[in-house]
């Protein structure tokens, strides 16, 4: 990414139809592990704010994923 540039991420559940996917799926809590260089919000949507790395997660429960976010110069 490039600083000033957005990118939705999404969460899902597998498999899909399991009993709580949709339960998972909309319990999940994003957080950024450095909000001077990435910023994400409750819906996913990543704002690269500063050059650098930053490690988004989303959380549900017991359950977690990450994405490494690079930005760069606009």
């Amino acid at each position: 990414m490039k600083v000033g540039d957005t990118k939705q991420v999404t969460a899902s559940a597998v498999p899909a139809d399991a009993s709580d996917a949709a339960e998972v799926v909309a319990a999940v809590k994003w957080s950024s592990s450095d909000d001077t260089v990435a910023t994400v919000s409750s819906d996913g949507t990543i704002s690269a704010k500063a050059e650098g790395t930053a490690t988004i997660t989303a959380t549900s429960g017991s359950f977690t994923a990450t994405v490494a976010v690079s930005v760069s110069a606009a």
